[in-house]
């Protein structure tokens, strides 16, 4: 082949190459542009300002981008571009939108108040809502695991030895809820303890030194000053429970199902005995405690009155696997805390929030539908709100000293027994205990039990499931 022509072949197979390409540029244009660009867009369409405080948008394009405005619709808009990079909005205000990475466990208030809207429209009536409220227990139940998990060994609860202290005492407990697992908290009771006594489950949350702080040991003494037996308990993977599961595997799923099983079998054994009555039985607890809160007087009957502490809300599920893990929250096509805490309905409830974090809509927004539920029955005077606008995520004194009257008057306790001269409740009787002395199988761990379970595989074998977080790690 002759040089001219070898040129001539190379050419028109470079155009032959070129010409697809260049035509996809021009009759098949995929409009792709930066999100950004199209995000200024959209705030110059609806007149709106969206802030990116997080550079979520830098750098990141897309196919179609102004072809996926609705001018008609400006959350339809931004959820078309933001959607394919799991970016989602929170609404601030009717002007201000704020791009956020999409969370499945939190929403914006606006979507809140778009579900209760919703929820609301599904049970006109006590019959509708009685008929809901039977479905979502059922699943709740099984989401969790409940109905799964192995029956629970006859074998006695540890109990350390019994410290007095002025109108109370504590013992600590270990109890093996199923075969090699054991929840680990400690019994405050009256003393001297005299005839049938009320019992409280207080499970905690994620603050700080679990149920050794000094707040979660106020509110147990002062509750059993005032008459009520209580017991708290360790979180899964949390103190004494790392003994058996390290501290690196609370975020698996199924701590929500031992956490939930460990209220509900530490309650089967307070009421088998003789001193309980099993007619007053109360629960409160904050944060994940005020998950465990909502849960327990959803499913279980036996809770006559509940005080869950700044964890109702309609647009946040907890972010840890250990409250919204098992998916519970996707029962009945959707539900959410502030749908839990009305299944508590006609029952006793306080409702305790705060400005400062998730629960700061509930005086206008979660409450208002409890109570509209409890209203089905004739009952909205029977749930309260307590709330602290100016105050943050905690179980703090103020906060306390809500819940110490509610569960008074719910539960029969007498109040004046911690109250000083000036009718104000007094907590500074109540002794802080250290760590040691809290401890159920020694300050090493030296009396775990031999039994004690500690391959986090074999706790999911227990209840007939894999491990999925191991795969999902090596990712």
């Amino acid at each position: 082949m002759k040089r001219n022509q070898m040129k001539g072949l190379l050419l028109m197979v470079f155009l032959f190459l070129a010409v697809p390409k260049m035509e996809a540029q021009t009759s098949d244009n995929n409009y792709r542009g930066t999100i950004s660009k199209t995000v200024q867009k959209i705030e110059s369409i609806f007149k709106v300002t969206i802030k990116d405080k997080d550079g979520l948008l830098k750098d990141k394009e897309l196919d179609y981008t102004d072809w996926r405005i609705r001018q008609g619709n400006l959350e339809v808009s931004l959820t078309a571009v933001l959607a394919p990079f799991e970016l989602t909005y929170f609404k601030e205000n009717d002007s201000t939108y704020v791009i956020r990475k999409f969370e499945y466990a939190r929403r914006s208030a606006a979507v809140g108040k778009e579900r209760l809207e919703y929820l609301a429209d599904l049970y006109p009536n006590l019959n509708a809502w009685e008929t809901r409220k039977a479905d979502l227990k059922q699943c709740i139940i099984s989401s969790i695991g409940l109905d799964k998990a192995p029956a629970m060994p006859k074998t006695k609860p540890i109990l350390t030895s019994k410290r007095i202290y002025k109108d109370y005492s504590v013992e600590n407990i270990g109890l093996e809820i199923i075969p090699g697992v054991y929840a680990t908290g400690s019994i405050y009771k009256p003393y001297p303890l005299k005839g049938k006594a009320p019992v409280v489950i207080t499970p905690n949350g994620h603050f700080g030194d679990g149920r050794y702080r000094k707040d979660q040991q106020l509110r147990c003494a002062v509750l059993a000053k005032m008459g009520a037996v209580v017991v708290d308990f360790d979180l899964f993977a949390w103190g004494e429970s790392t003994l058996q599961f390290d501290a690196t595997l609370h975020r698996n799923s199924i701590a929500q199902t031992i956490q939930v099983l460990s209220a509900e079998r530490l309650l089967d054994y307070m009421l088998s005995q003789k001193y309980i009555d099993k007619n007053r039985v109360g629960v409160t607890g904050g944060s994940g405690g005020g998950s465990m809160t909502m849960f327990l007087a959803a499913i279980d009957d036996r809770i006559t009155v509940s005080v869950p502490v700044v964890m109702t809300s309609s647009h946040f599920v907890g972010g840890c696997p250990c409250e919204s893990g098992r998916g519970l929250h996707l029962c009945g096509n959707g539900t959410n805390n502030a749908e839990i805490a009305a299944m508590a309905a006609p029952k006793p409830q306080l409702i305790v929030s705060d400005g400062g974090d998730w629960t700061s809509t509930v005086p206008e927004l979660e409450f208002p539908f409890i109570q509209k539920t409890y209203g089905l029955y004739g009952k909205e005077n029977l749930v309260e709100n307590a709330h602290f606008p100016k105050e943050g995520h905690n179980y703090g004194e103020s906060k306390r000293m809500a819940m110490y009257p509610f569960m008074a008057k719910y539960l029969g306790l007498d109040l004046k027994k911690v109250q000083n001269e000036k009718a104000e409740i007094d907590e500074s009787t109540c002794v802080i205990e250290l760590y040691e002395k809290m401890f159920v199988f020694g300050a090493k761990g030296e009396n775990l039990p031999k039994n004690a379970l500690k391959d986090i595989n074999q706790l999911y074998a227990l209840f007939g499931e894999k491990n999925l977080k191991v795969s999902e790690d090596k990712k």
